[in-house]
């Protein structure tokens, strides 16, 4: 800050003052730009903000789009050594299950043996062929390097490794990756052995490939893996134990719980965007520069949305659910969502395709919710317009107030020379006053 600048005790009116009060005045419409350019800012943040809900509530409407993922039933086993899962185009059922067999992988270990795993040569060069595929030693090799290399070929399926099965006892073992009979495998050794029969293998093998076997409601029925799908439609069953004797029963019926969970984030999120636009037309109404409560957009999706949500959908033919009000979902007086429980349970379990089809597909209320969501969101939707326009709003009131400040610089620089000359030209003026007195006070003694 400058020294004051005063009328050298003329009148001891301080200039740098009259300077602040006059450049206070020059700067009001600085202040003004940098008010507009901070309330564009707070409504930039807010639009971040809007952005989320309507991300959250989009991500909501898209897990409810697709009919396969509604997962309206489940299953229930006796057994856990049977668990069973479900799709959407499961149905109501009974299920006697019997799980003769359990999918094996090939296990095959070489017949002969060496006395340690990394110090005795086996064999010296050659191949090895493991179900199709060819493994080249070059130069000699122990059987923890030839192990490596097996493991080290590319689309083979086996898994290589050495064991101990008595002291200085040492075993090759070749393990299949994949269960089931078609996954069984030959080995042709043709290296050149250098420890006897280390590498030789038999045709007899520690585990055969198989394939799982079970029964289901008595009839057979195998799998390559532990896994059976689609035994029935939308049914798949795990087996992790044999027992050829004990029978399980697998029961399907209809379930609105997990359905329920999806309608429930999908409320939330539709809720919090609700609570966020009456926030936002509360703040503007007060004033509050930050609030998008006055722009149009914020208007115009929430209408849209409800609009699409009080609309029929689904098939639309007669004697089916075409509301969402008729699945249970239902507006509140204050325009958020509220689920009936009972009213949702029953008509899930009375009617799941009819449920189904409101919801879900190219015609499902949710469809539509999340199209209408797609013209906000994205490189291209409305909300990203917005922002660049708000961006660009701003980068050009850094402009202008970037200049204004420049210009008031200079005007404060121009008054302050001139106080300061007005100062020394009033001080002179003093100087002279006060030599004048001096020179008539002389002259009266005359």
């Amino acid at each position: 800050m400058s020294s004051p600048i005063t009328f050298s005790g003329f009148n001891s009116i301080d200039f740098t003052t009259i300077l602040n009060a006059v450049m206070q005045q020059a700067s009001q419409p600085l202040t003004s730009l940098q008010s507009r350019q901070s309330a564009l800012k707070s409504q930039m943040t807010t639009l971040g903000t809007m952005t989320t809900r309507v991300t959250n509530l989009a991500s909501a409407a898209d897990a409810l789009t697709d009919a396969d993922r509604l997962d309206r039933f489940s299953g229930t086993s006796s057994d856990a050594a049977v668990k069973v899962s479900t799709s959407a185009n499961a149905s109501e059922g009974h299920f006697d299950v019997v799980v003769t067999d359990l999918a094996r992988a090939q296990v095959t270990a070489s017949t002969g043996t060496a006395p340690d795993a990394d110090t005795t040569v086996v064999a010296d060069g050659g191949t090895i062929d493991i179900g199709g595929v060819t493994v080249t030693i070059s130069g000699g090799v122990t059987m923890n390097g030839l192990a490596s290399a097996i493991n080290g070929t590319a689309n083979i399926g086996v898994k290589a490794s050495v064991i101990a099965t008595a002291p200085n006892t040492y075993r090759l073992v070749l393990t299949g990756k994949a269960t089931g009979a078609a996954s069984a495998f030959t080995v042709t050794n043709n290296m050149t052995l250098t420890s006897g029969t280390a590498l030789q293998f038999s045709a007899t093998n520690a585990v055969t490939a198989s394939n799982a076997k079970i029964t289901i409601n008595n009839i057979q029925a195998e799998s390559a893996t532990n896994v059976f799908d689609n035994v029935a439609p939308g049914v798949t069953l795990t087996v992790s134990k044999a027992a050829p004797a004990t029978t399980v029963s697998v029961d399907i019926a209809a379930d609105s719980s997990a359905l329920r969970t999806k309608v429930g984030a999908f409320v939330s999120a539709f809720n919090e965007f609700v609570k966020f636009t009456n926030d936002q037309q509360t703040s503007a109404g007060k004033g509050d520069g930050a609030s998008l409560g006055r722009d149009p957009m914020l208007r115009q999706i929430r209408n849209q949305i409800r609009n699409v949500m009080l609309g029929q959908h689904g098939t639309l033919a007669a004697g089916t659910m075409t509301r969402l009000s008729e699945s249970g979902i239902e507006f509140m007086a204050d325009g958020t969502l509220k689920v009936s429980e009972s009213k949702f349970k029953t008509a899930v379990e009375t009617s799941p395709d009819q449920v189904a089809a409101l919801f879900a597909g190219a015609t499902g209320l949710f469809q539509k919710v999340s199209d209408t969501l797609d013209e906000y969101q994205g490189s291209d939707g409305f909300i990203s317009g917005a922002r660049e326009r708000m961006s660009k709003q701003v980068a050009a009131l850094d402009g202008q107030i970037s200049n204004m400040q420049a210009r008031l610089a200079i005007q404060r620089t121009a008054l302050q020379k001139e106080f300061i000359a007005a100062d020394a030209a009033m001080s002179q003026l003093k100087s002279q006053s006060n030599g004048l007195s001096s020179f008539g006070s002389g002259l009266g003694g005359f």
